[in-house]
Order: structure tokens, then sequence, then C-alpha cells
């Protein structure tokens, strides 16, 4: 099948994605390790020389066009992907503590320093850090990985990626995926803090995590105007304000935060706010920011790139998607099966637009039938506790439902200071779907701030098991259930045209509906929403998710192109849609 690698326009320099990766956790202490690596795969039966093939551009799989390997290079899960590079530290860089950060590596991977082996790390789409102390020294250092990925041969964590991609389904990837970097700390520093705006109590809740019993000092400020000064000495303080303005995305206001414990400085920002549940005039349960029922009108997010796959070529290729979906007028982003960059969420909490953060998905082969065929077509859910259901939902592998639980965690705490992240979203059409009531209520004990969508689009376990009822309609009339849950049309549209010259895969097409000319595509869009959507608020509709940002490969029902260089609806005319969007109570 004849496939074009698309460049996207944005500039992507020697040392890509150098910015500082972690807005909300910023110290002065920071080295990037990305950019070029030497690299090797072999089969897993060989051994290897340390005899390296070529250069490649870190953090950029092998698959991706800019990596700068050659093309239709694949990481099989035969092989083992070596790393290698050496880099250069400061002695005035090293202080008593060093950490090596690994914002996502897929899939198991062996580190060594020096020669020494700091750590091991399974999970493609999970960030992990290793203290790398005793191994690392001024001057010149090495360091080398050793990865092997199953991509969807195993019940592991894979997402959209397959190895016979196609449809929905995506060109698998292997290897570093997100930046590497360094940042050392002295004796005693900040491990962790987590963050609760209060706006019921006009405060803001501070929980520490420190590496000594020693006070941290707190300041909140609006610029360079200090808003309120306090010491925790134990690991908890609740911090008043006396005037603030509520986040939402109207007015994304943040405010900057210092945390000060011995000589560690952390910098960071939050934004008052709250998401909860509300029941409007009319009986219906809604979504509610800042104790009022609020609409989400959002578009769904693979985060996939032509040039970069899973990787954004920039930062700024981040920003510019957060910007092309703010200035269609939606206020909401569902990000989909993927965690991003923490600088995505920055941008997002910056911009104003609220967030619905997917669960990456994992689970052995699916079975049509059971997340997408008969079943769906019949209205039939499998119950997702049993044994039976397991097997259906391609859940039988214990330790692959362990693996999930442990993801969920870490993924929570993870992303649980970004302001504008609204919405955990557990499961997706029955991918690797297994016991949703009790994992919804596991994942309202860790966050009771945030809002879940239990079980988004098929397989639903009931009424009263959740607080949503979550759907995703394509092909047939929307219309709104009878059910006392919020309603969520957590999937729709996904209207298509083929953009000449901008498409991955020029012969063979996926989408919903496809046009063959821009006005019909317009026009159908424009009807999707004034007779399909707008009317359905007054019956409950309480959020949408239109599908989808971009394209990506051969599914071309984007907003915009793959290559991110042609928008293919109006933006005003978009605008003005989502303008009516809005709950009357």
């Amino acid at each position: 099948m004849e496939t074009i690698r698309l460049r996207t326009p944005f500039e992507v320099s020697d040392t890509p994605l150098s910015e500082y990766p972690r807005p909300q956790f910023a110290r002065d202490s920071y080295m990037t390790l990305n950019g070029k690596w030497d690299y090797a795969i072999l089969r897993k039966s060989e051994s290897f020389n340390g005899n390296y093939q070529g250069k490649i551009l870190v953090p950029f799989s092998p698959e991706s066009l800019l990596s700068g390997l050659p093309e239709g290079t694949i990481v099989t899960p035969d092989d083992v992907l070596y790393y290698h590079r050496t880099f250069d530290i400061p002695a005035e860089f090293i202080k008593a503590h060093t950490f090596i950060h690994f914002d996502a590596v897929d899939f198991e991977c062996k580190v060594a320093i020096n020669g020494v082996t700091v750590g091991e790390h399974s999970g493609g789409y999970m960030p992990f850090c290793l203290d790398i102390s005793g191994a690392v020294r001024s001057g010149e250092n090495v360091i080398e990985l050793a990865v092997t990925d199953p991509t969807d041969t195993s019940y592991h964590t894979h997402a959209k990626q397959a190895t016979k991609r196609g449809g929905i389904w995506y060109t698998p990837q292997s290897g570093i995926w997100q930046s590497v970097w360094l940042e050392s700390v002295p004796e005693i520093y900040l491990k962790d803090v987590t963050i609760v705006p209060d706006i019921d109590n006009n405060t803001v809740n501070f929980k520490f995590e420190k590496s000594a019993d020693a006070p941290v000092d707190v300041i909140v400020l609006d610029g360079d105007r200090v808003m309120a000064q306090a010491i925790c000495d134990g690991n908890e303080i609740s911090v008043p304000l006396s005037e603030y303005e509520l986040w939402c995305p109207e007015n994304p206001k943040l405010y900057d935060l210092a945390f000060k414990i011995g000589k560690d400085i952390v910098k960071s920002y939050f934004g008052m706010r709250k998401f909860s549940w509300v029941t409007d005039s009319k009986g219906f349960k809604r979504m509610g920011l800042n104790n009022k029922p609020y609409f989400h009108t959002g578009v769904l997010d693979q985060g996939y790139w032509s040039d970069g796959m899973l990787t954004p070529p920039s930062n700024a290729a981040l920003e510019y998607d957060v910007k092309l979906v703010k200035s269609m007028g939606f206020n909401m982003i569902r990000k989909h099966i993927k965690i991003e960059p923490l600088r995505w969420y920055y941008h997002c909490d910056k911009e104003g637009i609220l967030v619905w953060q997917d669960m990456v998905t994992g689970g052995s082969k699916y079975k049509f039938m059971y997340i997408g065929g008969f079943a769906v077509a019949l209205n039939i859910h499998i119950k997702d506790n049993t044994e039976k259901g397991y097997k259906r939902l391609a859940r039988q592998d214990k330790e692959g439902r362990d693996e999930f639980e442990r993801e969920v965690r870490i993924t929570m705490n993870y992303l649980k200071n970004c302001v504008s992240l609204s919405t955990w979203v557990a499961f997706n059409e029955g991918w690797g779907q297994f016991d949703s009531v009790r994992i919804t209520k596991d994942m309202q004990a860790i966050d009771p701030t945030r809002l879940i969508d239990s079980v988004s689009g098929w397989n639903d376990q009931g009424k009263g098991t959740s607080d949503t009822k979550s759907l995703h309609i394509y092909f047939t009339p929307i219309v709104m259930p009878k059910d006392k849950r919020c309603i969520l049309l957590s999937e729709f549209g996904g209207y298509s045209i083929k953009t000449k010259g901008h498409v991955f895969s020029p012969n063979k097409s996926f989408g919903y509906r496809i046009y063959k000319s821009p006005e019909k595509y317009a026009a159908a869009f424009k009807k999707l929403y004034e007779k399909r959507i707008i009317p359905n608020i007054a019956n409950g509709l309480s959020a949408t998710v239109y599908t989808q940002v971009s394209d990506v490969e051969e599914e071309i029902n984007g907003l915009v192109t793959y290559d991110r260089k042609v928008v293919k609806l109006n933006t005003d005319m978009v605008k003005a849609l989502n303008a009516k969007l809005v709950i009357k109570d």
C-alpha cells in the first residue's frame, strides 16, 4: 500500500523539545539529553557487539520520519533496540542526588550509566525517573539503553498501535518517544506536591512529599504581587486567599507558586476552579464548573503528527493544536488513549481548554463482535466483572489487569495538578475493559476533585453504576436516552474529506462519512450541529466530543490535515456553532 511521509511546518532543532519539560514542578537544575544518539536494531537471537548502525534523533521513535532512520524502519517484537550516547556534566551541576527522567519509552528498557545498570522499566506510555547518583560523574558520561516492544502481541499497554495498521489503528512505534533529561538536587529537597484549590472555602491546599522533615516556605503570586505566604512545618497546609479570579475557559487565570525547602526551590502554578456534578433547573444531571452547569463542547485528539507520529515535532506544534481548537470555539479536548508531554497540558491550562484524559488501553487481541460489532448493533452490553467478560473483552490475563490498575495510579498522580484536567475516562469502547464499577470507585477515591466517565462508548454496566451515560454515535440518529445519569456524547461526527497532497495514504482512506467536495463537507458539519446537537441540549445532553482534531494516517476525519497545513473548515463558522452550545438554566 502506497504511503507518503508528510512533513509538518514546524521547525525541528538538533536538540528537539528542549524546553523545560515539567512546568508545574520547575527547578533551575535541568539538562536535556534530547539530540543525536547512536542506535542499533538487532534480533533478540543476535548478540550485540557494540557496533552501532547510525544516528537517531531522540526523542523520535525509529519508525518516525524525524528520527532520521531509513524509511520503513520497524522495531518488531522479535528485535532489541540499542541506544548509546556520551554527554558532559559540569561539576557544579551535580549535587547530593542526580536523577534521570524518561518521559516515555516504549515498552521495556534497561538503562546503564557508565557501565552501571541503574534501572529497568516496563510501560510504554508511563514516565519514570531513576536515581543515578552512584553512577554519574562530572565530565564525560556514557548512557546505554536496551529496549524491547511487544506492541499488540501481548496484554501490555499498546493503545492505538497495531502490527497490522489500518483504519483507526496506526503504525507501531518503539523506543524513546518523549524527552530524556537530568536534574540534580540537594540533600533536602521537595519530592512532590499535590495542589488542590477550594473555591467553596477560598483556600488553596497543599500536600508535600519531602526528602526530610523540614519546613516548606510557600508563596502565592499574582505576577509580581505576593497574594499569600505561609510556612508548612508538616506535610499539609491550607492557605487562605482573600481575592482571586476563577479559572474557566473564558478566563483562564493562573497564579504562580514558589516552594522553598532548605536550598531547594521549586516553581509551580495553579488555577482556582471546581469540577463537580450539578443538577440544572429541569432536573438534568450536568457537568459543573465552579458550581454551575457548563456545557463541554469538545473534540477528540489522538495526538499524532505526520512526521513525529506520537511525538510532537516541537513545543510550537503542541501549542498550535491547542490554539487551533480554541480558535474554533471548542472549550474541551478529549485526549484519546495517550499521555502527552506535560507542556501540552500547560498550554491547555494557559489557553483555557478543558481536558478529558483517557487511560491508555491494553489487553490481548480485541474481538470486534464484543467491542464494536454485533453487540453494539443489538445494544448488548457485556458484563465486565466475570471470567467470561474478561475473556470477551480481552482481559483474561491477570497480569494485564494488574498492570492497567497500576498505570491508572501513575497517570492520575502524574497529571494531578493540571488545572484544565476536568475528567478522567476510565475505559473506551470495551478495549480491555474490566471491573469498571470497582475501578471507577477506586479512581474517585484517588481523586475526588474531578469527574469520571467510567465507560465511554459501550459495554455500559447499567443505570446506577456510574455518573455518566456515555454514548458514541456515528451512524444512527442522535437521540437522548431516558437515564438519570449525565448524558455525554463522548464521540460523534467523524465527517471526512480527502485533501489532495496532504494525505498519508492516497489509495485508501477511512472515515465515518466521506464527502467529495469542501462545500458538501461544510454543509453536513453545520447541519449536524444545528439539527442534532444544539436541540438536544434541552433534552439533557451535557457534552459533545467531535471526531477529531487531525487526520491520522489513512483516517481522514480531522479538522486539520495530518501535516497540519490545511484547516478543512471555516474557523468562524465552527466558532459560531460552538457559541450556541450552552445550557440555558
